[in-house]
Formats: C-alpha cells, structure tokens, sequence
C-alpha cells in the first residue's frame, strides 16, 4: 500500500512544532531558519528535502536541529529526508517572524527590530549589538550594554536602568 507524501504546507505546520533548542520559547520556523521545503526523486525515491540557514555558521545548535527535524519528520512517516545547509545568504534577524519576536519578549528576552538588509553588503561587525534594546520586562528603552556576549553567541547582555533587571538581548544581524 503506497501512502500519499503530506502536502508541503502540512509539513511547514510540522516543522514550527521544533523548538529552538537554545531558546524553547520560539520554534525554528519563527527563528526563519527553515528556507525551504520540497519532494523530489532521489536515487528513485520519494525524498523530502529540507533547506535550512543557521543563525551564524558556526551555531553549535544546528545539529540538533537537524537531528529534531529528522525524528520529527520520521514520527509522521518520513523516511527519506536529505537536509541542506545553506550559509548564503547568511542568516538575519530580518527573519524572525513577528510572532517570534512577540514569543522572545514574553521569554525575557528583548528581540532585536527589523530593518532592512542588503544581504549584498560588508558586513558591519559594529552592527552585531542592537543600541536600540528595550527592556522586555518594563518595556523602557533606558538601558545600558553590559557585555557584547550574554548567555549565547547571539545575544548580548543589557541592564535595564528603569528596573534595574538584567536580560539579554538578540543582536540584530
């Protein structure tokens, strides 16, 4: 008996059930790591391919990811998944949904505000650290650096100096 392949948008609906593994709150999908999802023939079967971009390319959580896509994408009977890692175009804050960015505030953490990118352009390493942090507690933008680095590569550390609470805060890239 041959089982009808899930229709691609049912399989999108699957993906945004994995969480981020170094932030729970938000899933992949609202992280903007998914770039694509497709059926095609491979070596004369069915296989279902799966693009992602890690945040950074050197992001210790993208094997995770990986692995999670793949036993999640199994459990509903999936049995040929190839992932692709794509690095280019980089990853950028610019694909975080709103929901995710709604999710990262809740979470206690202040997400970083979109803008416009030229994926074409040099990178400006000064661009890394968002000046523009709000305290996701209070909601006051009176808050100051305290290290470029918080408890993850892509966050940095800030204090809120309206109510005095540390958090951290997704740089924007």
């Amino acid at each position: 008996m041959v089982r009808d392949e899930p229709a691609i948008a049912e399989i999108w609906t699957w993906l945004g059930e994995i969480p981020d593994p170094e932030i729970p709150a938000i899933s992949i999908l609202d992280l903007g790591i998914v770039r694509d999802v497709s059926w095609s023939d491979d070596e004369g079967e069915r296989a279902l391919h799966v693009a992602i971009t890690p945040t950074y390319s050197g992001c210790p959580a993208i094997r995770a990811i990986e692995r999670e896509i793949v036993r999640l994408l199994g459990t509903r009977g999936i049995a040929r998944v190839a992932l692709d890692v794509r690095l280019a175009p980089a990853w950028t804050t610019d694909w975080l949904s709103i929901a995710g960015r709604e999710k990262l505030r809740d979470y206690g953490i202040s997400p970083p505000r979109a803008r416009a990118i030229d994926p074409n352009a040099p990178i400006d390493l000064t661009s890394f650290v968002d000046e523009r942090a709000a305290c996701p507690r209070c909601g006051s933008s009176a808050v100051e650096l305290v290290s470029r680095f918080g408890s993850t590569p892509c966050k940095a550390l800030y204090r809120c100096t309206a109510c005095r609470e540390p958090f951290d805060h997704f740089k924007a890239h």
